[in-house]
């Protein structure tokens, strides 16, 4: 192992000690040998199969065949969920084959974030993940099933449904992808007209139409946000079947693979072969995670998870800090360029080599942990395999090696050779808090910024300035605040974006410093993001001041301030508040506002499950 993949990994494990052992007690104790509604009483179990066809009742009667609870995210307005509106039949006749039994358990909401940006809508957003969270718990609280097949995607719903699956770690656990659309308008023509629209260039009809060509069919979107973030995630935590993350929807490989993950979820049950029963909280352990991180880093992932990857391990009794994750930074390098860190989409990564040619390359370096369990057995090697549908007629699946070399190396390199040294996304501390920045994206000459701050409270009158020129042939540090999780549900401010590249573009110096959320799309202008302690909790950004000088320095990790005097200074601004919540459901949201952690330890309504909150701090510029 390289040795600070092992240290962090060492400290993790150290760190996390009494409360993974909390967790695992727990689930050990949950865990049946025979299936779970064999506990049941009779009037219970009637209730649990009184809808299901006869020969369902039958196999449900009995104490033999597992039985797995489907839970999904499926809607049909959204692309990325609509493919699962046809899963559960064929996951149903799969099962069965297998020798085991399935009822779809339940749904969880799915939102869009590409619907909701800049919308009041985006205020629910990252609540949502808790939401899906209790949504899955509920759905297997019926202690009628052995196994669970989470259906899920996009942004919140992955993470949600983890964290929920966690929570009854007891369950082997296969998440079942419906994978990306096909290739579109390319992703750098969509930003070109985006940021066209901005400048006034041209008109919504263009825009709608560039809109249209790169979101135009099932499937989830094509560039490398938190949707399929997630799905390379779920991979190397060998919670996917090898190589089904990015395969594309109406396939019949597609399908193919769906049959084999509910084959393979009644395969490690208790109930399937004796020796491969695959508790899903076994499997997501101290070296699960830190493989997690460093995929992350190494493909150029969302910033989400930086939030997401701490709650998750918090569900588990790991616990993840964001030290972690900027000291494996530090030395895991950029492998892959994907929009928006490079022109490529998905369908490229996938062709030239895909997830299964990353974890070769991390394994051969020693920066990924080849011991730990998956749903495939031990070894992450399991994850350097594609399947392939061979036979006569095509129609049997199996899998073979991958490529040993990138197909395409402007897309995807060798840990040798990579497209930089680092894994693009830091961590920085300074006057104003600590936050993340993701520079894969960013040029050399523009991840340092020193200029003075505007400050707008809301991203909207951003947007007023800029339309107005009140920005223009002026180098300034945007500081957008009273966007975290406890102001406002720290919406995504995507919404900026176009504007901010419009500035740096006309050679001016920008970059931007909120307590909010830019995800895997913040582009090519310096973002640090995620700052905590947040304005709405007084943290300094409630101080900062119009003019205030501002250095935002991803090379050095500070989040810089000239001003000695900040912590005297009265905030200003503020969030929110009372009825000025009414509409588009946040009034039902205001228990999450006053009780969500902060982005540091996840940005959960949950607490902390035992897990300790802090540890050393990291460095703190002056």
């Amino acid at each position: 192992m390289h040795p600070v993949v092992a240290e962090v990994t060492a400290r993790l494990e150290e760190r996390s000690r009494p409360s993974r052992s909390a967790y695992l007690s727990r689930i050990r104790t949950a865990a049946d040998q025979g299936p779970a509604r064999g506990r049941l009483g009779c009037a219970n179990i009637a209730h649990g199969f009184a809808a299901a066809e006869p020969d369902e009742k039958v196999a449900l009667r009995g104490r033999t065949k597992p039985n797995l609870a489907i839970v999904t995210s499926f809607n049909d307005m959204l692309s990325a969920h609509q493919p699962y509106g046809d899963y559960p039949p064929v996951l149903k006749q799969a099962t069965v084959r297998a020798g085991g039994i399935a009822q779809v358990a339940g749904g969880v909401p799915a939102m869009c974030d590409g619907i909701t940006q800049g919308r009041d809508g985006m205020q629910l957003s990252l609540y949502s993940r808790d939401v899906i969270a209790m949504s899955t718990a509920i759905a297997l609280s019926h202690d009628m099933f052995d196994g669970a097949l989470m259906l899920g995607v996009c942004d919140k719903i992955v993470p949600g449904m983890l964290i929920g699956a966690l929570s009854f770690g007891h369950l082997p656990t296969v998440f079942v992808p419906a994978g990306p659309m096909a290739s579109g308008l390319p992703n750098s023509e969509k930003a070109r007209v985006r940021q066209l629209h901005a400048e006034g260039k041209v008109g919504r009809d263009e825009l709608l139409e560039a809109e249209a060509a790169s979101y135009h069919s099932r499937g989830t979107c094509t560039f490398y946000g938190t949707a399929n973030s997630n799905q390379l995630l779920m991979e190397v935590l060998g919670l996917h079947l090898p190589g089904s993350s990015f395969v594309n929807p109406g396939t019949p490989l597609r399908e193919a693979l769906t049959r084999a993950a509910a084959a393979r979820a009644v395969g490690i049950t208790h109930q399937g072969a004796a020796d491969e029963a695959t508790p899903i909280g076994e499997v997501v352990d101290e070296k699960a995670i830190v493989n997690a991180c460093v995929a992350l880093l190494a493909s150029g992932g969302s910033t989400n998870h930086t939030m997401h990857l701490v709650a998750i391990a918090r569900a588990a009794g790991v616990a993840l800090t964001w030290r972690d994750l900027s000291d494996l930074s530090a030395v895991v390098p950029s492998l892959c360029r994907i929009y928006p860190n490079g022109s490529a989409d998905v369908n490229h990564f996938h062709a030239a080599g895909g997830i299964g040619f990353l974890i070769r390359t991390l394994l051969q370096h020693g920066l990924l942990h080849e011991d730990v369990r998956t749903i495939m057995g031990r070894g992450l090697s399991h994850y350097t395999r594609e399947p392939v549908l061979r036979g006569a007629h095509g129609g049997e699946l199996t899998w073979q090696e991958g490529t040993e070399v990138s197909l395409d190396r402007d897309v995807l390199r060798p840990a040798d050779d990579p497209f930089s040294a680092d894994g693009g996304l830091k961590v920085l501390t300074g006057p104003l808090g600590t936050g993340v920045i993701k520079v894969s994206a960013v040029k050399p000459e523009h991840r340092v910024v020193t200029a003075p701050a505007l400050v707008f409270d809301d991203q909207d009158d951003f947007l007023v300035a800029f339309g107005e020129g009140r920005l223009d042939g002026r180098d300034l540090v945007a500081v957008i605040r009273y966007q975290g999780p406890a102001a406002n549900g720290m919406p995504e401010l995507h919404k900026l974006t176009p504007s901010l590249g419009v500035l740096q573009d006309r050679g001016q110096k920008v970059a931007i410093v909120t307590d909010g959320r830019m995800s895997g799309a913040s582009g090519k202008v310096p973002a640090a993001i995620h700052v905590t302690p947040e304005a709405a909790l007084g943290g300094p950004l409630a101080k900062v001041r119009d003019g205030d000088l501002v250095t935002v320095d991803a090379e050095r990790g500070l989040l810089g301030i000239d001003v000695p005097d900040l912590h005297e200074r009265v905030a200003t601004g503020r969030a929110l508040d009372g009825d000025e919540w009414a509409g588009t459901g946040r009034e039902l949201f205001a228990t999450f506002r006053a009780t969500v952690g902060a982005a540091d330890t996840g940005a959960s309504v949950f607490g902390s499950y035992g897990v300790p909150l802090t540890e050393v701090p990291l460095v703190q510029h002056v």
